[in-house]
């Protein structure tokens, strides 16, 4: 099967905003809109012959208005508050409206300096314009699939977290989860490269990070480390888009579910205006959509990549850097779930070359 697809966009779109400092009070205050017409042409050729070639054009539009409102009080020198709204409403394929609040804290701990954290809020994503008609349509129905329209993604996210600095160090941890209804993902049209968003029913991403940055090591090194542990799971009936499918009962990892993430590297100031910069990641493997073949369990292998850079400086406007992804040339499939996104592989090593000249400082 050959696909063509050409697209273009007409798009026009405007914000305006107003700040006022009063007291206490930092307030803002803005209008955000856009109009958008997509001219798409989708073309089908099949290529062993078990389909009628077919080509489709649609001119869909759209537009989105969003009021908002936020404030930041601070009653006192170690406590600040914030609170807003976003009213929205987008019509397209549909018309929605959508109330979005947002809540957080923040307090800073006399004497100690740490600084805590807190935050809760709603979004509102509207949809692509993307649609089916006419033959497109009757090839998605033929498919044993069908089509309704897109509606808008609303998360409800809460977080709260910690700062610890300590003689020039740094220590941030925070937990965070998400709930979403009407979660965008992808679908393709059986085994082909046809694909369509869809809209899952509900999705939860939750977890939490951690990141310590050191302060400037005997004036010649720096070391970072970050870390997440993260869950991502979808379920419920698809509400939008390619539909007559079906996921498992309750909450299922969705493709891109990797449980630990680990990011840990340093630069360091050599001799002669030259200096280096390395990092090691570690992912503990997404989720396996085919177990056994040929990984077992529900998680695809573990990997572990290494970055290197080599730089020096010129005077204050020349400089030069050579750089390695993948030092070691490890392959690793991160993805192999064709429902969902396709097979993919990390890249295998590369090195380049950068010079840069600063043409005003």
């Amino acid at each position: 099967m050959a696909t063509t697809q050409n697209r273009g966009s007409t798009y026009g779109g405007g914000q305006v905003s107003f700040a006022a400092n009063a007291a206490k009070n930092n307030l803002q205050i803005g209008l955000y809109s856009f109009y958008q017409q997509d001219n798409e042409l989708f073309g089908v050729t099949f290529n062993d012959g078990s389909g009628s070639p077919f080509t489709d054009v649609q001119h869909p539009s759209g537009n989105l208005e969003a009021f908002f409102i936020d404030d930041k009080f601070k009653p006192f020198s170690w406590l600040t508050l914030t609170a807003g709204m976003r009213p929205t409403h987008f019509s397209g394929g549909v018309s929605e409206n959508a109330i979005s609040p947002r809540f957080g804290a923040s307090v800073v701990v006399p004497r100690l300096r740490w600084v805590l954290r807190a935050f809760y809020g709603h979004y509102y994503q509207a949809p692509p314009l993307i649609t089916a008609s006419g033959p497109l349509i009757n090839f998605v129905q033929a498919s044993n699939l069908g089509f309704i329209p897109l509606h808008g993604e609303r998360d409800e996210e809460h977080q709260f977290g910690v700062t610890i600095p300590y003689r020039g160090w740094t220590l941030d941890a925070d937990n965070f989860r998400t709930n979403a209804v009407n979660f965008f993902d992808h679908n393709n049209i059986g085994e082909s490269n046809l694909f369509f968003p869809i809209t899952i029913g509900q999705a939860v991403i939750r977890g939490w990070e951690l990141t310590v940055r050191s302060p400037r090591i005997a004036n010649w090194a720096q070391i970072h480390l970050a870390y997440s542990n993260q869950i991502g799971e979808a379920g419920g009936a698809i509400t939008g888009g390619l539909t007559h499918f079906s996921l498992p009962a309750g909450l299922s990892p969705l493709d891109h579910d990797q449980r630990n993430t680990l990011n840990v590297g340093g630069d360091v100031s050599l001799a002669w205006r030259s200096h280096a910069s390395a990092n090691v990641y570690y992912g503990s493997g997404f989720h396996n959509a085919f177990p056994g073949q040929p990984y077992p369990g529900d998680y695809l292998p573990q990997h572990t990549t290494f970055d290197l850079s080599l730089g020096k400086d010129f005077g204050e406007r020349y400089s030069i850097s050579l750089n390695g992804l993948n030092v070691a040339n490890r392959r690793v499939e991160l993805d192999n779930s064709v429902t969902f996104g396709g097979f993919h592989w990390n890249n295998p090593r590369e090195i380049y070359a950068e010079f840069r000249y600063r043409f005003h400082y």
